[in-house]
């Protein structure tokens, strides 16, 4: 495995040194139509404009194996560039790239939290809180679970960077699941979300805000933290 990896590395760095400019197809593979102003997550969680990573060798293979498109290109799984794209257009990507703004998020939110020095678990089962009888059979996995002195939070994050049915869909879900919650007076749903894909769908996340009383984005995020941190976290 080191030795294909080192195959598609040394690949990059000979194309690069022919022609930097070529790389900028990469974001089409993924469905991402050009947009110098796009940003995205880094693998460490931070945000940064999505044409920096065709700055460098190094930054272009940290995309091609993030996205996914290492793999595909080392198994040969694009025989027709122009068929690939094409498919690519109407909505056939790769799973890589449909959760790799969410994984990222995580990995953002994760930084926050540690930076606070707040206690966390996360991918919990909502089946660890048999109180919540709400959800019926239902069984969803929250991306962060906070405990304070006061309450527990439940909490789900993503990202969006381009719009689409998706962010009306999550929306509508989290807005329905929000007070089945809620009415529960030791818990509370909590929404983190953000991206340049709400832009296209103001209206919609609009009226989540109006009835999920915790909603945060990047920006607003220390505003949770102080609020969980006034109440003192504690270990679960």
């Amino acid at each position: 495995m080191m030795n294909r990896f080192n195959n598609v590395k040394k690949a990059v760095k000979e194309l690069y040194k022919e022609n930097p400019r070529c790389f900028e197809i990469l974001d089409i593979l993924i469905a991402v139509r050009k947009n110098k102003k796009a940003k995205t997550f880094n693998n460490k969680g931070e945000i940064v404009f999505l044409d920096t990573y065709f700055s460098s060798p190094e930054s272009i293979c940290e995309y091609v194996e993030e996205t996914g498109l290492g793999e595909i290109f080392r198994n040969k799984e694009i025989k027709n560039l122009v068929d690939y794209v094409f498919g690519v257009e109407v909505g056939l990507d790769t799973n890589a790239r449909k959760n790799r703004g969410g994984e990222n998020m995580s990995k953002a939110i994760s930084l926050f939290f540690d930076k606070a020095k707040i206690f966390y678990k996360k991918e919990v089962s909502s089946t660890e809180f048999p109180e919540i009888s709400s959800l019926g059979a239902d069984i969803k996995c929250f991306d962060f679970v906070i405990k304070t002195k006061k309450k527990t939070y439940l909490i789900e994050t993503n990202f969006y960077n381009g719009g689409g049915s998706k962010l009306n869909e999550t929306a509508r879900s989290y807005s329905d699941l929000a007070p089945k919650i809620n009415q529960y007076e030791n818990f509370e749903f909590v929404w983190i979300t953000d991206g340049k894909g709400w832009l296209s769908a103001k209206n919609k996340l609009e009226e989540a805000f109006n009835i999920i009383p915790s909603m945060y984005n990047l920006k607003t995020l220390e505003n949770f933290i102080k609020k969980i941190r006034d109440e003192i976290v504690i270990e679960f």
